[in-house]
């Protein structure tokens, strides 16, 4: 009985110090991807609307959803187009992406994945430039598709990966869902006047933001 008791005892005291300390990394590591999180934002805002040196931050709440759109600005301060995220679910998880809009709210200007956990070699191959860039100009009316084994006959097409079709789908899937959303929330005239009618933060470095590096 005492030796069930004292290996008892020890589990607690185990456990609690391991408790302690995986809280203490934490509380340390927690701030750090976060602001790790941010800059990639930030940057991947930049590489979807490449033309822009800064952005304004453009928010609605639209039933229990906030809706976040980024819009870009130039360095003569006129607006270049939006940048907002696309997230759901794709084969292995959730996929997130950052998507351009031009401001004819006719074009895409570009997208970014930002977190996948898709199969690699094959469904993880969506972060990959090949497939990245084929979004850039392509039209979103009706909306976005991805054509398979073939290359894209229409303005709205994309070729989706080789054996990768429902990552390729859960993609375009995701970005028709968020274009959607954000069209409804955001007309383009509301944009225009500078956010009215949203509520709008300063990215809060101005025109002295740094220049992304153009990926060509």
């Amino acid at each position: 009985m005492n030796k069930i008791l004292k290996m008892f005892l020890n589990l607690t005291i185990v456990g609690a110090l391991s408790g302690v300390i995986l809280a203490y990394v934490y509380s340390f590591a927690n701030p750090l991807i976060l602001a790790n999180k941010e800059k990639e934002l930030k940057e991947a805002i930049f590489l979807v609307l490449p033309e822009a040196r800064d952005f304004k931050v453009l928010e609605k709440t639209v039933g229990q959803e906030k809706i976040v759109v980024y819009k870009g600005i130039d360095a003569s301060g006129q607006p270049v187009g939006l940048a907002f995220k696309a997230d759901g679910g794709g084969f292995q998880g959730n996929i997130g992406i950052m998507v351009g809009l031009n401001l004819d709210y006719l074009r895409l200007k570009g997208i970014k994945i930002l977190d996948q956990v898709e199969t690699p070699g094959l469904g993880n191959r969506i972060g990959e430039p090949d497939f990245e860039n084929q979004f850039k100009g392509v039209e979103i009316t009706p909306k976005v598709e991805y054509i398979k084994n073939r290359k894209p006959e229409k303005p709205n097409q994309i070729q989706s990966i080789t054996g990768a079709t429902i990552s390729s789908d859960a993609v375009v899937k995701n970005i028709n869902n968020a274009i959607q959303k954000v069209l409804k929330a955001f007309p383009r005239e509301e944009v225009m006047k500078a956010g009215a009618g949203a509520a709008e933060k300063e990215d809060g470095k101005g025109a002295n933001h740094p220049a992304p590096a153009v990926v060509k």
